[in-house]
């Protein structure tokens, strides 16, 4: 993916229709690399979580043209390429594997973002009646490895339907449950970055296995 963050980097400096015409050719380069190597990342992503066979790239990686229409920024290219890998689709409300390439900001990560009402309180449900098991997904030294823990915003207090003594309310508090790791952007060039970002998956996996089986009826 040599030709992904240079175009990337160039792109946020001349973020304009005129200069993205004039460089359609470097653009179509750079997003094919970036979906042949989706495309070889998901069939090995698949044995990882069979919930992803049968995945197509077209299914999970995000367009580059943005949605101005509310938005200060008017801006009318994103300056990253994204993919999100989760079952039945980008759209779906499982958990997804993303992979997100900008300069200066390559990363991986994972989980529910910012889910619907109905889903989030699916997902804190299963927190409060499994919460040693979330813990201890949480604290396995393979996730600690390249994970800090749930990140993103939380609520002041603790959630409606659940008992605020709860020993562990804090980790009911969240809007989201994801988890991310930064990686490098000079890691994208070497020969094995997929096993390494494969690994970042497995390590990820029992946390979004846990998910899912929380959002089992959606």
């Amino acid at each position: 993916m040599k030709n992904v963050l240079p175009f990337l980097r160039d792109l946020a400096e001349n973020n304009t229709r005129e200069w993205f015409q004039d460089n359609k050719k470097r653009y179509q380069q750079a997003k094919g690399e970036f979906e042949e190597f989706i495309g070889k990342l998901l069939p090995q992503l698949a044995l990882i979580d069979k919930g992803l066979s049968g995945l197509e790239v077209k299914q999970c990686v995000f367009r580059i043209y943005r949605d101005v229409r509310f938005s200060h920024d008017k801006s009318p290219y994103k300056t990253n390429m994204g993919a999100a890998m989760t079952r039945g689709g980008r759209k779906s409300p499982f958990a997804t594997y993303y992979f997100h390439m900008e300069p200066g900001s390559v990363f991986a990560g994972g989980g529910i973002w910012m889910p619907d009402a109905p889903v989030l309180k699916a997902m804190r449900q299963e927190v409060y009646y499994n919460v040693d098991e979330f813990k201890s997904i949480l604290n396995a030294p393979s996730f600690r490895k390249y994970f800090d823990g749930i990140s993103g915003d939380k609520l002041k207090r603790p959630p409606r339907d659940f008992p605020s003594d709860f020993p562990d309310v804090d980790l009911l508090m969240y809007k989201s449950y994801v988890t991310t790791t930064q990686l490098r952007d000079e890691q994208v060039l070497r020969e094995n970055f997929m096993e390494e970002l494969l690994n970042v998956y497995r390590a990820m996996y029992p946390f979004n296995s846990f998910i899912n089986r929380a959002l089992a009826d959606f």
